[in-house]
């Protein structure tokens, strides 16, 4: 139930760094896992989780369609009902200018399939950032180069006996972790492959990933500076309690239509 996932997620939130007591030992004892809303038919809809809510005028690299200004992304409560077996994502692109009456109260399902697929409220705060090429995807004289510089920084590491993880081009420098618009993909559990348009065959960038962490000590250099605290460099930030796939999962829409069907992928 989608109700017993988040009672589950606030006494742990309420235990964190000491032991739990009885009540929320039984509590948590007390809830199981759904298969299907019990009020419901096989084949009536249900509702579809709200996962986020994008403005054009917070995020300068969230690309639509001409004069559509928000981006309202959705998808099912169970992780195998879309395409391969893979999770259902919908995606409204909507002019604020044509938003009527909103709803108080948004609807939701009663049961979901999985704990990771329930997103966590969350104030967003946007940041524009610089990303750079998966490393396996550039050329091979310049992965030589940072390759090099890698091992420079290590060696300068291990004499100075300064860091837990040594400075990466990849974790460090090249693919931000966490949640984010725009940017590049990561292929480091699989070899690169081509994510095209069904319609018009053009390439598709993401357009927005989903990563179950926003950094972790081997990350941290993406940390916000606000957000820089030594009690949280050890410890890997999971504000969103989503985790899809393998913990990666991208959205790519087609940069020629953005109506075109996406397409996910996973790492």
């Amino acid at each position: 139930m989608l109700a017993d996932v988040r009672l589950a997620r606030r006494v742990h939130a309420a235990a964190e760094g000491r032991k739990k007591t009885e009540e929320e030992i039984a509590q948590l004892a007390t809830l199981r896992d759904g298969l299907h809303d019990p009020g419901i038919g096989d084949a009536d809809p249900i509702p579809m989780l709200a996962v986020a809510q994008l403005w054009a005028r917070d995020i300068p690299d969230l690309t639509g369609p001409p004069g559509y200004d928000l981006l309202q992304v959705f998808w099912c409560p169970f992780e195998a009902h879309g395409p391969d077996a893979s999770v259902a994502v919908e995606l409204k692109w909507r002019r604020s200018q044509d938003i009527g009456a909103v709803l108080g109260e948004q609807p939701e399902p009663l049961v979901v399939g999985s704990p990771e697929c329930v997103p966590q409220p969350c104030d967003l705060h946007p940041e524009q950032i610089t990303e750079h090429e998966y490393l396996g995807l550039l050329p091979e004289d310049l992965q030589e180069a940072i390759a090099t510089w890698e091992e420079e920084l290590l060696e300068e590491d291990e004499q100075e006996a300064e860091a837990d993880f040594p400075t990466e081009y990849s974790s460090d420098l090249s693919l931000a972790p966490g949640w984010k618009v725009g940017g590049f993909a990561t292929w480091h559990l699989t070899d690169p492959r081509p994510v095209d348009c069904t319609v018009c065959g053009t390439s598709m960038p993401p357009l927005l990933t989903a990563h179950y962490v926003e950094w972790d000590p081997a990350s941290e250099s993406w940390a916000p500076l606000e957000d820089r605290r030594p009690d949280l460099y050890r410890h890997v930030i999971t504000p969103t309690g989503v985790y899809l796939g393998r913990g990666y999962l991208r959205v790519h829409t087609c940069p020629t239509d953005a109506f075109h069907p996406h397409r996910l992928s996973f790492q």
